[in-house]
Parts: structure tokens; sequence; C-alpha cells
């Protein structure tokens, strides 16, 4: 046992109500009274969480014959099930656990769905619109985020990283609509990429010299290409002594360094005010000393703030939607005029020929499979208003 206990509660007994309820869901009530009593947050202290759940667990079945109750044959998987429902996120908690599901999302409470490899499957699962919201309230619970009518949308990291997509009614026509995106430790370096056949061991060497050598990277794709975790990837493999910030509208990069500082932005109150941008992030991040600057993902006129970080000498690297390497570049060049009628479309064509030095272009395909499809380096050189490039990598068949 991790930590010794005297429960407040006295032998378990049956409350009224509680007679319906399985011996989990009775030793659950059990355990958030305990929790609430000593103080315990179960978030910041899993041991403690973990030895009074067991304790609870064998008082119960201390008790249980005597009271006519089912005993609980399967100690530890009572503690898991009791865990996950006053700890952890529920009939959800399961799937979240399972290290080949990617994604899970709600359409209804009985449309659960989640991804593997990149294929998605139906779960068995029956919740209730009670229970999705008492999730998803539970979910945001440490995170400082809220969802309501005068905000129906939000985007949230959860403590494994993992980001939370929701959106609720009268945006969705009925239920709450819930999106959960892991992201799985095994593909955070390039090892990982190369081991489930993302990346041949060629390309994660060429990508590891230009990291070392302080490169400035694109990472393009669609949705679900992998966009993010090679850019996490890349991460891990910058020089140890580099001091890296990160800046994304909502966490998902869960990069490892010695020395990295990671900044979200932050949605407007009810009046309107507070609001940090990307834009804001890029400024203060130049401020913070960066041998690189890392953006999580490009889609506005922050594109304008990242080249100009680049063209003073900040090496960086960012996600940006685009189906081709080639139409990554050109977006690149659309975006930052977005920021004013006075930016010059020639100006930011060469900025990036000269500052942007590798272009990794990610894809998925039918079945699910993600990979490297080609990495492309321009040249540094524009013709015809369109930035010179070249092939480096043609990527795994």
């Amino acid at each position: 046992m991790a930590f010794p206990y005297t429960s407040t509660a006295g032998p378990a007994q049956a409350v009224p109500g509680q007679r319906a309820l399985p011996p989990a869901g009775r030793i659950a009530v059990l355990v958030r009274d305990e929790l609430r009593a000593q103080q315990i947050d179960p978030a910041r202290e899993p041991g403690r969480a973990e030895a009074l759940t067991r304790l609870e667990v064998r008082r119960y079945n201390d008790t249980a014959l005597a009271r006519g109750d089912l005993l609980v044959d399967d100690e530890d998987h009572c503690v898991r099930e009791v865990l996950a429902s006053v700890a952890g996120y529920g009939p959800l908690q399961t799937y979240l656990d399972d290290p080949t599901i990617e994604e899970l999302w709600i359409n209804g409470p009985d449309r659960v769905f989640a991804a593997r490899g990149g294929v998605s499957e139906r779960l068995p699962l029956q919740l209730t619109d009670g229970m999705v919201r008492d999730l998803v309230e539970r979910m945001l619970h440490a995170t400082g985020r809220r969802v309501d009518m005068s905000q129906p949308f939000v985007d949230a990291s959860l403590p494994d990283g993992s980001r939370l997509h929701v959106v609720i009614p009268d945006v969705t026509r009925r239920h709450w609509s819930v999106n959960i995106r892991k992201f799985l430790p095994a593909y955070r370096d390039l090892d990982g990429l190369v081991e489930t056949g993302s990346l041949t061991e060629q390309g994660a060497q060429a990508l590891r010299a230009e990291m070392a050598r302080g490169s400035s990277v694109l990472v393009s794709g669609a949705t679900h290409a992998g966009k993010t975790t090679l850019l996490g990837a890349l991460i891990a493999a910058c020089p140890p002594h580099q001091r890296i910030i990160t800046v994304e509208e909502t966490f998902e990069l869960a990069a490892s360094a010695a020395d990295i500082v990671a900044m979200q932005g932050r949605q407007p109150s009810l009046e309107g005010t507070g609001e940090i941008t990307l834009r804001r992030l890029v400024k203060e991040a130049l401020r913070m000393r960066p041998d690189r600057l890392i953006v999580g993902e490009v889609r506005d006129a922050e594109a304008l703030d990242l080249l100009l970080a680049l063209n003073t000498g900040v090496p960086g690297a960012a996600t940006i939607h685009a189906n081709s390497a080639r139409e990554a570049l050109r977006k690149l060049g659309a975006l930052p005029l977005l920021a004013g009628r006075n930016i010059d479309a020639s100006f930011v064509t060469a900025a990036i020929a000269s500052s942007v030095q590798l272009v990794v272009h990610c894809e998925q395909d039918a079945a699910g499979r993600r990979r490297v499809a080609e990495i492309i380096a321009p040249t540094g050189t524009v013709t015809d208003g369109t930035v010179d490039v070249r092939t480096v990598y043609g990527g795994p068949a």
C-alpha cells in the first residue's frame, strides 16, 4: 500500500439508493466521500487515491457476506474501475489507456467511435447526455477553460497531453460533440516513426542532420496525416543544448527537451477581453532567447511574424495544412497577406526562399497508414514569383 489510511467512513454500509448499484458503483460513492474528507486530489496524488480505493474495496469485501451483498472477486479490476469513475474519465478511461487508440470521438451518447491505425471503429458504449456532460466537465476542471451557451466551442489539453475539442448545441443539432486526440509516446521521436514504417532510416538521418544544423522546417499535410506527431519528433531531434520555445493555440506538442518552454493562446472572456493570439505569442517568444521557435500550426496572419522571426536568424519549425509540399510553400506565401494591405507578396516570397530550408510533407492513405511522402528544399531563389525547390527525399513506398 502506497499510503497508510484510517478511513473516516466506518464499516462499508449501504446508503439509501445504492442497493441498485453494482459493487464498484457503491464503492465509488464511498471513495468520493473519503477523497473529499481527506482533501485528496486524485489528479495530483494518484498514489494516495489508489491506496484509499484499495482500502475501501477490501473493507467492502470484509462485510459483504454479512450484508448479503456480492463479493468483489477481482480486487485489482475493481480498483481500476472505481478510479476510472472517481479520478479518470469513466467508461472512456479504458480506451484512453489503450496504446493502440489514436483518437476518440462522441457524436451522441450511443455513437462513440475510436481510431486505431488511422481506421475508425464504433465502440460498444451506451452513454447518456448527462454522462457526456459530466465527462466533459471533469476533463475541463483542471484546464481553466469552459464551454457554455456563450462559448459553445472549447479546445483544451488533458493532463496526459491529449487534445480535447468540444462543441455543444445549438451549434450542433442535438448532442454534445466531443473529440479527444491522443499523442502516443511510441511516436514521439524519429526512431519510433521509422519502426512504424512512416519514415525510412535514410529520411530520419537526413532530418536529424538538418535539425542539428539549425535548419528551419515546415511540416505539411492534410488533417490526420501526422503533422503534429512529426513536429514533436523533430523537436526531440534538436541538439540538447538548444533552448526551444513552442507556441500553440492549444497544447498539443507532447515534446520533451532539456530546455523548453511551451505557451498556448487564450480565448477571450465573456466581456471580450483577455485574448492571447498566436501573433502575440510569437512576438513574446522572441524575447525569451530562443535557439529554435516552434509554431504548432500556421493558419493565419501569424505566418508573417514567423517569417520575420526566421529572417532575424532564429531557426523555426511549424505545421501547415496543404496537399503537397510545394502547395505548402505557396500557402505560406499567401497567409502573411492577411496581416494587412501593406505586406508585399514579393517580399514574402523572397523571405520564404531565404529562410525555409526544408518542407516535409505527410500523407495518410486509404488504409490509414501515415507516412512522410516527400521532402523538398528551397534553393534560395525565386522564379516568376515561385520559390525554386529541389527534391531531397521521396518517402517509403
